[in-house]
């Protein structure tokens, strides 16, 4: 199985940090935004005393994790599709 989503999942989800890291987000606007890892630290501690290194790993890792999901539907999806082809 080809993982194409994932790979651009993970690109997505290095773009946001790196986007967040360069200055070019000063409110954290965007990260907080696309960032689900964010969502949730938010949820239960102030988010200032989270280590940023550690919350721009766990983003990248949840957008992988995203795009990992989808390719394994969709070669799900292929797979059935095949399966009911060939018992026609």
């Amino acid at each position: 199985m080809r993982y194409p989503v994932t790979i651009v999942a993970t690109l997505i989800g290095l773009a946001i940090c790196l986007f967040n890291y360069t200055g070019y987000d000063p409110h954290n606007f965007v990260f907080f935004m696309l960032s689900i890892p964010a969502w949730v630290v938010d949820l239960f501690v102030d988010i200032h005393e989270v280590s940023v290194l550690l919350m721009y790993v766990l983003t990248v890792l949840t957008w992988a994790l995203l795009g990992f999901v989808a390719d394994v539907l969709i070669s799900r999806g292929r797979e059935s599709e095949r399966h009911r082809r060939s018992a026609r």
